[in-house]
């Protein structure tokens, strides 16, 4: 096709099938549907109004209230090109380490690890870039730095590549498995055993692409856990990853009916995350261990839990002390 020709816009459009989990019943449906794709209320409102979603195949209005197992449908708007990289300062970015070569973020809550179709919000790149912090250059123009990625959801470390050969050193240290990842998460029930390894392949949902579940030709997926604290309703885990699937964590004990507290996405139980005051999947990045690229050290950091965690912790134990 002729580059002055444009494609026609059908070509471009990607249509989203949803299925309300329980955990959104009775939600509206301009929330629930922000809330499970990661897109702006005002988006998803604009989407509503152009006539672009329907609910069990029928346009809706912006305010109507969506059911456990409702099939939404989106027509997403024609692609206007690859995401952009766009300088976005985050208050209060918090460096845990910085020299020539890498940097070392707590990421916060909201906040993505780089650009993407649909995401308006904040991203760990476009920060760092915002701060005054030079990356490499290696990767898609996008994500320029980035070597491993957390769940905007996900609070906890991340480490960012300054120089070329400082993001073809980290991706191979991840690549080959040697880079330490230590989780904690809140799920609900408890575990039995109390500790062990999820061997289950991932992949994309079968019917529902925004999410990842547990498939026989997935690719392999290994997960070890240990529970550290038990409440009368969830489990205190500290998790680390042999692999690094998208949403594996959120997958695995979905997948083993033990969801992450608030993670409404994957069969969470709503009532436990209000109770608790948990408005996204408790998860938290704790440890990061790896060799820096350049020097070779041993590298390790850790992470306190961020405001919300803390608050839900404290939640749980004034509950166990009644």
């Amino acid at each position: 096709m002729s580059a002055d020709i444009p494609a026609p816009e059908s070509a471009s459009r990607d249509l989203r099938v949803l299925s309300i989990p329980e955990g959104l019943d009775q939600e509206r449906i301009d929330a629930a549907i922000a809330r499970l794709l990661g897109l702006s209320r005002s988006t998803v409102v604009d989407l509503i109004a152009a006539g672009e979603v329907t609910r069990n195949g029928k346009v809706i209005a912006k305010s109507e209230k969506v059911a456990t197992a409702d099939l939404i449908e989106i027509l997403m708007p024609a692609a206007k090109g690859p995401a952009t990289l766009v300088a976005t300062p985050v208050d209060g970015l918090d460096v845990v380490y910085n020299d020539d070569h890498i940097i070392v973020i707590n990421k916060p809550v909201g906040v993505a690890a780089h650009p993407s179709p649909g995401w308006q919000g904040a991203t760990v790149i476009g920060a760092i870039i915002a701060a005054g912090y030079n990356v490499s250059t290696s990767g898609a123009a996008e994500r320029q730095g980035i070597v491993h990625r957390l769940d905007v959801g996900t609070s906890g470390l991340m480490v960012v590549a300054k120089d070329e050969k400082s993001y073809s050193n980290l991706k191979d240290q991840f690549r080959e498995r040697t880079v330490h990842k230590v989780y904690h998460a809140m799920v609900q029930g408890h575990m039995d055993p109390s500790s062990g390894t999820i061997d289950a392949p991932i992949d994309r949902h079968p019917r529902e692409d925004y999410r990842f579940a547990v498939v026989a030709d997935g690719k392999p997926s290994i997960t070890h856990y240990t529970a550290l604290e038990l409440f009368p309703a969830v489990s205190l885990l500290e998790i680390e990853l042999e692999t690094g699937r998208t949403h594996q964590i959120r997958v695995h004990f979905s997948a083993l009916h033990h969801p992450l507290v608030g993670d409404l996405t994957y069969g969470a139980d709503h009532t436990i995350a209000d109770r608790l005051e948990i408005h996204r999947p408790w998860l938290h990045a704790r440890e990061l261990k790896f060799t820096h690229p350049i020097t070779g050290e041993a590298l390790e950091f850790f992470s306190e839990y961020p405001a919300d965690l803390t608050r839900s912790l404290a939640i749980l134990e004034k509950q166990a002390q009644n």
